[in-house]
């Protein structure tokens, strides 16, 4: 985030004295890309993400928490997919020296290996929440701090 702040700010800053630094737009970029998908676990982990509550309210006891473990086990799936193919497109853009279409030529699997390694942490994370709740945890709906939880 902090390196968005300075990249915008040198490009108004560049635009107010009569400079352009080439690609300024493209690395913010990227930095927010990044911003993004690294910030994917640590939400999940959070509690954070947006959850589809209708139907979950309505259910109790053991309908729900099946549903529950139903919804890790998609949500395990869909990301380890993502994390494959996030994985391997950065190595088809390495491999094919891939740059991009703007004016700063950057190798692509750069930028694209921050996504990947967001997905991939995501993964991980969904993996690990999906066999402690098989495990027997708790269900934990919405934001938790992790020192005052009850079990």
């Amino acid at each position: 985030m902090v390196g968005i702040l300075v990249l915008v700010l040198a490009s108004i800053v560049g635009r107010l004295l009569g400079f352009y630094v080439r690609g300024i737009d493209a690395y913010a970029g990227y930095a927010m890309a990044a911003a993004s998908f690294l910030a994917l676990a640590y939400a999940f982990g959070h509690g954070d993400h947006i959850r589809v509550t209708l139907v979950l309210q309505k259910l109790t006891g053991r309908p729900r928490r099946a549903l529950e473990i139903w919804c890790l086990g998609v949500g395990t799936l869909l990301s380890g997919l993502f994390a494959f193919y996030s994985i391997k497109m950065v190595w088809w853009s390495y491999t094919f020296n891939d740059i991009s279409q703007s004016n700063d030529a950057t190798p692509l699997w750069i930028p694209e290996t921050a996504m990947a390694l967001g997905v991939s942490v995501l993964f991980i994370a969904f993996i690990e929440r999906l066999v402690r709740v098989l495990a027997g945890d708790p269900i934990e709906t919405g934001s938790v701090d992790t020192d005052q939880r009850t079990e």
